[in-house]
């Protein structure tokens, strides 16, 4: 099921992000606890039995309350096969992300059912059709229950910053530099640093970083050791990877990497 990824955490006093953001879609629970969730320009106080959800390329943060205890569960879906959900099930026109307006939702059904899937999808005893079901009816539920307003128009950034985020993207494994973009863009570089950050919720070098390290995730994903996965990000060494993936992802690359080389042995042994 390459189109969703489940993160759980138990205690999360010591799990800290910077400020970053996903290409895929994301809804976590809270399972325990109580916390603040920063997403793009608003703050949310959060707890037990809430539903969190980010929109591809939002900004956002989760952190601990003064070491208060709390605990959550992530999922992951890629964006292309959640709009073709949404799309089969009516709740979009055409097989085209668009992006939720909805952050935090607080149903007790709601959050009963996704906690149910996240534990079918963590069930070894689970096979993958039931896992597959599982997830799709989750999201068919959620997704019908936003319907009213599973869609939100966000103001275009100017095409000079479009252009400065389109090169950021193609050239993330490469350097960067702030004079390149002033030129691609014709603003200065104050003016470039406070009108990305307006738009993108990142700074220029921020929003490149991100970029890295999503690269770093996918190389990760698709087997390559943490050294090939750091060199393919665009990064110099592997310790600078490792330092800033563990700030974007809260998890070291071989964390990240060790649930999946464990299922490769699973299939493999199968």
């Amino acid at each position: 099921m390459p189109y969703v990824e489940l993160r759980k955490i138990s205690d999360a006093r010591q799990v800290c992000y910077a400020p970053h953001s996903h290409v895929h879609w994301s809804v976590g629970a809270i399972t325990s606890g109580s916390s603040t969730f920063f997403y793009r320009e608003s703050t949310y106080p959060i707890s037990a039995g809430d539903l969190v959800m980010m929109n591809p390329d939002w900004v956002h943060a989760c952190n601990p309350i003064e070491n208060e205890p709390w605990a959550y569960l992530m999922l992951y879906v890629d964006a292309q096969w959640l709009a073709d959900l949404r799309y089969q099930i009516g709740t979009l026109g055409s097989p085209t992300w668009s992006d939720i307006d909805t952050a935090v939702v607080s149903q007790p059904a709601l959050y009963a059912h996704y906690c149910e899937m996240a534990a079918c999808l963590l069930d070894k005893q689970c096979t993958l059709s039931m896992k597959h079901a599982s997830v799709t009816g989750f999201l068919t539920a959620l997704m019908l229950a936003l319907a009213h307003e599973t869609t939100v128009s966000r103001p275009q950034p100017p095409d000079g910053l479009q252009a400065a985020a389109a090169y950021c993207d193609v050239n993330a494994p490469f350097d960067v530099s702030l004079e390149t973009l002033c030129q691609l863009t014709g603003y200065s570089a104050g003016h470039l640093i406070r009108a990305f950050k307006q738009h993108y919720g990142l700074t220029p070098h921020a929003y490149l970083i991100n970029r890295r390290v999503q690269l770093g995730q996918r190389a990760l994903r698709q087997g390559e050791s943490i050294v090939n996965a750091a060199l393919l990000a665009g990064f110099n060494d592997q310790p600078h990877f490792q330092r800033t993936f563990k700030r974007l992802v809260a998890a070291t690359p071989n964390q990240y990497r060790y649930p999946l080389l464990k299922q490769q042995e699973n299939s493999a042994g199968s």
